[in-house]
């Protein structure tokens, strides 16, 4: 099982940026994927989750109306997070995660750096 993750970078505050997460080795609708946020000293925290098994999607509200999470399964197993009017306290490595029905289904991607600047 492989989850790539990448399209950060830095951005000043207002600005945009798209994470990809290309996801191989799974059965891609049968999975919750999610965008997990780490900032080091604080918790984790998950930015976005959707699932195509019950049609679900989650936002925190700390991104509510800014990001949108949209994945394709149709062409490529990716799962995308398009995050826009970026702060400076969305700076983050941000973490695609693949959850499945049960612990041992439970992947991560490396993780991509967010660097937003004021």
């Amino acid at each position: 099982v492989q989850l790539q993750a990448s399209g950060g970078g830095l951005v000043q505050a207002g600005g945009s940026l798209r994470l990809s997460c290309a996801v191989s080795g799974i059965t891609f609708d049968d999975y919750a994927m999610s965008w997990i946020r780490q900032v080091p000293g604080k918790e984790r925290e998950v930015v976005s989750c959707t699932s195509k098994s019950d049609g679900s999607t989650y936002y925190a509200d700390s991104v509510k109306g800014r990001f949108t999470i949209s994945s394709d399964s149709n062409t490529e197993n990716e799962v995308f997070l398009q995050m826009n009017s970026l702060k400076p306290e969305d700076t983050a490595v941000y973490y695609c995660n693949a959850e499945g029905a049960g612990p041992e289904y439970d992947f991560w991607g490396q993780g991509t750096q967010v660097t937003v600047s004021s």
